[in-house]
């Protein structure tokens, strides 16, 4: 396999960094995604949900198997999928939470929609033309997931007393978990610099905005942002983690190198 070529003002080692944590947030929330299949409160509802996960899958596909050309180990996106343990992942701990029951899992993703889109629409102008082009066919994807994640929170939001608690409960359990989205490191000063990426919190900004217009139409109350957890994943094997790792790499573990 050809190595990929690179900026040389460009770190190679906080490319690859970026590219694997962009790549697991698809994958781990794809996967966890794709776990209600099958078990949607209704069928349209069912259909969304299994269509946003394949969205994030294959997204995944094209960030990993950037990650690995870049790498230039020979290492491809499956493999990075499949035959990393724990410690090795860069996902936020936002993506990994457990689905819990549907309002949670529309919270979730919503909250984590409203960074994602941002992003993205940042990586369009990056410096780096492959990054541009994957961030351009994602965008229109990660644009309709935002639509959607944003409608049903303000339906449910604004709907009965019962779905208006379940919401707010959601909103209140998830919410420690996004301050992480808005921290930096040197990796990504180093791709900022080179305008490959953007500076992390220069996102927040526009994420309170377009969160907080959501949650005043959802009559639902935001939680103070002092509350919100700061630390990053970077490698902590969480218990959460270790249970979807279990299930998603069962296969590839139990038989290695199969192919059907």
């Amino acid at each position: 396999m050809a190595t990929a070529t690179f900026e040389p003002t460009v770190d190679r080692a906080a490319l690859v960094e970026f590219l694997v944590r962009i790549g697991d947030n698809a994958l781990v929330l794809g996967h966890r995604v794709s776990e209600w299949c099958g078990r949607g409160p209704a069928l349209e509802e069912d259909i969304a949900l299994a269509n946003t996960a394949l969205d994030l899958i294959g997204q995944t596909q094209l960030w990993l198997g950037l990650a690995g050309e870049v790498e230039g180990k020979g290492r491809l996106a499956d493999d990075l999928a499949y035959l990393r343990d724990g410690f090795e992942f860069r996902n936020i701990l936002l993506v990994e939470r457990p689905n819990g029951d549907f309002g949670k899992t529309l919270m979730r993703q919503f909250l984590f929609d409203a960074w994602h889109y941002l992003l993205l629409k940042a990586l369009k102008g990056s410096s780096d033309r492959r990054i541009a082009e994957i961030a351009e066919k994602a965008f229109k994807e990660v644009s309709y997931h935002l639509d959607r994640s944003r409608d049903l929170i303000i339906r449910l939001g604004d709907g009965t007393a019962e779905s208006h608690r379940r919401m707010q409960d959601a909103l209140d359990d998830l919410w420690p978990f996004t301050g992480e989205m808005f921290v930096g490191d040197a990796a990504d000063v180093a791709l900022a610099q080179a305008g490959v990426i953007p500076e992390p919190q220069s996102l927040k900004p526009g994420w309170d905005e377009i969160v907080s217009d959501a949650l005043a139409d959802a009559t639902l109350a935001r939680p103070a942002d002092g509350y919100m957890h700061k630390g990053g994943r970077r490698g902590v094997h969480t218990e959460h983690l270790g249970y979807l790792l279990a299930e998603m790499q069962f296969l590839q573990r139990a038989y290695p190198g199969a192919t059907w």
